[in-house]
């Protein structure tokens, strides 16, 4: 059998990082995690190849070399799945589609053979059996949620690691809240599904082989929803592996703002060379925070948490939400107001959607307020349901919240506000003295498309460069990560607002 792997293309949004890209000299963000762990459960036998759209472009030849084409991705990556679909259909190539879009919405998708839906490890083997037969179902799915102990190493070999910015491990599924926008307890349950600690050595390992030597993301949906057996068992594996291997990797996750009540497990993360989380923050408003079922955001200083994390050793990525029924119109200035306050860099501002089967569709769908599909881009204007606050009010609010933010007083104002409370306790930390010649690269380029070329905020750029030489070398090179980050995210916030 010849399975042909393809990993559909993402749009130009928030996470896609695309404009930052050619500044590193990398194609991609992330790997295709989910088809590069089903190609690891696919017989030995089998002839196996895969095209990530968003490194290469799938050809004819791709398609017709394989028996089958196995799809998988993310909602956003809906509109190129199903040019994919066409395609393989007009050149006859049967196609296998899974994953967390074709999941959620398998009725969005004409033109498939075969869906292999839930979770990979319960139904692929369903599907795989029946094939062996010759009587493979149309559609495969699954209630029941697999031990991951049995989830094998992805197949690495089949992507070129070199053209990506990080690789990508997942520890574990699940997240015991339960928050009414959020669909990971929909895909993945409330009660966190963990590897152990010699599968987690073992995936390591398997990257550290193959000579990666770079940012690892953790892809968990809260990596901290078993505290228990994270302080008990995985830190002390990760950590002892890293001072083994004299900490090759810098590793990054999500979790949620509660890490910041638990000083153990920030010191351990810490040592373990974690630098980076991404916290659902949602909202400084208690109402909406107490509409949404974000209980464990309520009732503490959020801006002086975020600062304790980032005391501790973690740039705090945040994700925040507009449009919830009990935002009032004051929302606007106050979430800008807590972004510069919070000294989060990465602020990932978006409108309220009810993503398929969770608790604000359902309700939704009971108060007749559904109006369309969810399309998954964090940055999308339009909503998939009616707003209680008027519709173009609040897109005039969430445009001025994403254009103030991001504008370049703002932006950088932002950085200096981290790099002042951010103490580094990580063991490869990046001073001018580990400067690469690729990092040297980025600079020049940095300099030219920000520094120099554009007619606003050049000076704001190399003031902001300034301060950190004089006031804090040691974080140079976060400074300049940072303002590559905000060069991709002003011009996905400039594509963006400039559709209304």
């Amino acid at each position: 059998m010849r399975v042909l792997l393809v990993y559909p293309n993402y749009p130009d949004t928030f996470w896609s990082f695309k404009h930052a890209l050619p500044f590193i000299s990398k194609k991609a963000a992330f790997p295709p995690l989910g088809l590069l762990t089903i190609a690891a459960m696919l017989p030995m036998e089998w002839e196996k190849k895969l095209v990530d759209m968003n490194l290469n472009r799938l050809s004819d030849k791709d398609i017709k070399w394989a028996d089958y084409v196995f799809i998988s991705g993310m909602v956003v990556q809906r509109n190129s799945a199903k040019d994919v679909i066409k395609k393989c259909n007009k050149l006859e190539t049967k196609v296998v589609v899974g994953g967390p879009l074709f999941t959620e919405e398998p009725d969005d998708f004409d033109g498939v053979d075969h869906f292999v839906l839930n979770e990979g490890e319960v139904t692929l083997p369903m599907f795989l059996a029946d094939l062996k037969k010759g009587t493979p179902k149309p559609r495969y799915t699954s209630e029941v949620k697999p031990d991951i102990t049995c989830t094998p190493i992805p197949m690495w070999d089949l992507i070129d690691i070199k053209k990506y910015v990080s690789m990508s491990i997942q520890y574990s599924r699940g997240c015991p809240f339960d928050c009414e926008f959020c669909d990971i307890v929909v895909l993945n349950g409330r009660i966190p599904r963990t590897k152990n600690g010699e599968q987690m050595r073992a995936e390591l390992e398997a990257l550290y082989v193959r000579g990666w030597r770079d940012n690892v993301f953790i892809v968990d949906d809260n990596f901290i929803g078993n505290k228990k057996k994270l302080k008990s068992e995985i830190i002390p594996v990760i950590g002892r592996w890293m001072i083994e291997h004299h900490f090759p990797f810098s590793l990054f996750t999500e979790a949620t703002i509660n890490l910041a009540d638990d000083e153990v497990l920030m010191d351990m993360m810490a040592k373990a060379n974690f630098n980076t989380i991404f916290i659902g923050i949602e909202s400084p408003n208690e109402g909406s925070l107490i509409e949404c079922g974000k209980s464990h955001n309520r009732n503490r200083n959020l801006v002086a948490a975020v600062k304790k994390l980032q005391n501790n050793g973690f740039q705090v990525h945040g994700g925040f939400i507009l449009g919830f029924d009990n935002d009032p119109k004051s929302i606007f200035d106050n979430q800008i107001d807590f972004i510069q306050k919070s000294g989060i860099v990465t602020a990932m501002v978006g409108l309220l959607n009810a993503p398929v089967g969770t608790r604000l569709y359902k309700r939704l769908q009971k108060e007749k307020r559904l109006v369309k599909s969810f399309s998954g881009d964090n940055l999308d204007l339009s909503m998939n349901f009616v707003p209680k606050m008027e519709k173009q009010e609040l897109i005039d609010g969430y445009k001025r919240v994403l254009n103030t933010i991001y504008d370049y007083k703002n932006y950088y104002d932002r950085i200096i506000t981290f790099i002042k409370s951010y103490k580094a306790k990580g063991k490869t930390k990046v001073t001018l003295s580990t400067f690469k010649w690729s990092n040297l690269r980025a600079f020049f380029k940095l300099a030219w498309h920000v520094g120099l070329k554009p007619k606003e905020g050049k000076k704001m750029f190399w003031d902001l460069l300034g301060w950190t030489l004089i006031k804090r070398p040691g974080a140079m090179f976060l400074a300049i990560m940072l303002s590559i980050y905000g060069f991709h995210f002003r011009k996905v916030v400039e594509n963006y607002t400039q559709l209304l």
